[in-house]
């Protein structure tokens, strides 16, 4: 059997072969549309129902105005996640690598910083949501829980990109007509619930609803190129933006107001206590069901975070000192970042506020690199990029790229004064307080800094650049050739 036959077996049947490093069009396969169930079931899980009971229990809102708030902001934020699924078959690489095009070789350390702790946080408040859930309904001890959660996860995460594809493509089938039985139990008054108490509805309260919906995604966004970096390069653009961003936005759109109903009928801020009971009231045993399903959707979702952060901490290592990719890189990198997540998760234990202002603080790290890297590739290189050159810090794209740097940090702190933080370490910027606590922070930030990089980048050497992606690409069909 060749050498290209065992690459494309390995990722196939058993453990991912490739890590950061570019993969070959001799090993691109998979068809668009299996990325609406991989990222429909990605949102189709307890956080997401977790982020429609904010609405009631936080902001105040009823379920109708909760529900509004999260469509619009879902619908508009989604946008920015899924645009960046092209990349994946331009590319052939993790989505961060892209990003040295931006920031330079080792520039880029500042972003890999934030979107590894984005992914870190995600995977803290699936474990704070998984182990309080299991010891309200079943009595299991927490810390248990928590490791249990972290052993399955990791092992999905070593094994990657088409284990993971699997996994979702099977629970995505499970889950939806459970879910669609819960639904419609709850649309015919057979949840149980009592009347909601009358909401009032604020500016602030809808303002701050439309931005967790909105982050909900893009914090999603440094993930996105991770699981379409296998597709040919010839795949439509316009399918497989299309394909991310409906798989993507189908399931808040379902579950965000069943998250709504459940604070404001229920009276829970569990969400998995929530589908729990209701489920239960609809048929007996149907939520006993269908919380150990979203446990296992959330499981996967928590493997799945696991996997795209190894590879950015992974390039934020290659970015000081080049490394030999290898499964046990991979394999101790994601063993290390379980540590973290469960010494982090086993502190916490409030999911209303652990999601709020994980999310908050993820939009807020995140928002500036969107911007800046949606302009460089929509509007500046616009999809032309000598790839190799991204793999070496003697590249046309430099070792420390000012342009970007100087933007992104920019961009972050702009949105200080306009930030709004809640609970014990609440925080409320002096713009925020005069827009009567309305949190446009993020908008700002993502204002400045796409618009600081496109002006910055008015000075590029466009013919220096022709030329390295003209090598670039004899380069990568030489190395097409070996694989």
């Amino acid at each position: 059997m060749s050498e290209r036959n065992n690459a494309v077996q390995d990722v196939e049947g058993g453990i991912e072969l490739h890590s950061i490093d570019w993969v070959p069009d001799a090993e691109r396969h998979g068809t668009v549309w299996t990325q609406v169930p991989f990222w429909f079931l990605y949102n189709f899980q307890p956080i997401t129902v977790g982020l429609g009971i904010l609405g009631p229990t936080i902001f105040g809102l009823s379920i109708a105005q909760t529900a509004a708030a999260g469509v619009l902001g879902v619908v508009f934020g989604t946008i920015f996640m899924a645009l960046h699924a092209t990349q994946g078959p331009t590319f052939g690489l993790p989505q961060m690598i892209q990003s040295r095009a931006q920031f330079g070789y080792r520039g880029v350390i500042v972003v890999l910083l934030a979107a590894a702790s984005t992914l870190v946080i995600f995977n803290v408040v699936n474990t704070v949501i998984i182990k309080l859930a299991i010891h309200d309904l079943y009595g299991i001890n927490p810390t248990a829980v928590a490791f249990a959660v972290a052993i399955v996860a990791v092992v999905l995460a070593i094994y990657g990109y088409e284990w993971l594809n699997k996994v979702f493509q099977v629970l995505f089938w499970v889950s939806l007509p459970i879910w669609l039985i819960l639904t419609m139990g709850i649309l015919t008054g057979h949840a149980g619930g009592t009347e909601p108490k009358p909401a009032v509805m604020t500016t602030a309260g809808l303002l701050g609803m439309f931005t967790l919906a909105a982050s909900y995604n893009m914090a999603s966004a440094p993930d996105v190129s991770d699981y379409t970096r296998y597709f040919p390069r010839d795949t439509s653009m316009r399918s497989i933006v299309s394909s991310v961003w409906f798989g993507a936005s189908a399931s808040p759109l379902w579950l965000i107001p069943i998250g709504a109903w459940f604070g404001a009928a229920l009276g829970t801020g569990d969400p998995l206590v929530g589908i729990h009971d209701a489920g239960n009231n609809v048929v007996t045993g149907l939520g006993t069901i269908l919380s150990i399903v979203s446990i296992l959707a959330l499981v996967a979702v928590t493997g799945l975070n696991a996997y795209s952060c190894a590879l950015t901490v992974i390039t934020a290592r290659d970015s000081i000192r080049p490394v030999e990719t290898s499964r046990r890189l991979r394999i101790i990198v994601i063993l290390l970042l379980a540590l973290i997540w469960l010494l982090i998760g086993n502190i916490l234990n409030d999911i209303g506020e652990t999601l709020n202002n994980s999310l908050l603080l993820m939009l807020y790290l995140l928002a500036p690199w969107n911007a800046i890297n949606l302009m460089d590739y929509f509007f500046v290189r616009r999809g032309r990029y000598a790839i190799a050159d991204l793999l070496t810090p003697h590249g046309i794209y430099g070792t420390w790229a000012w342009r970007g740097i100087v933007a992104y940090v920019v961009g972050f702190l702009v949105q200080i004064p306009f930030m709004v933080f809640s609970g014990d370490g609440a925080y409320i910027g002096p713009i925020a307080q005069r827009l009567h606590v309305v949190d446009i922070s993020w908008i700002v930030g993502m204002i400045v800094a796409a618009g600081l990089y496109f002006i910055f980048t008015r000075s590029l050497d466009s013919e220096a650049e022709a030329a390295a992606i003209t090598a670039s690409e004899r380069t990568l069909a030489q190395l097409d050739l070996v694989a």
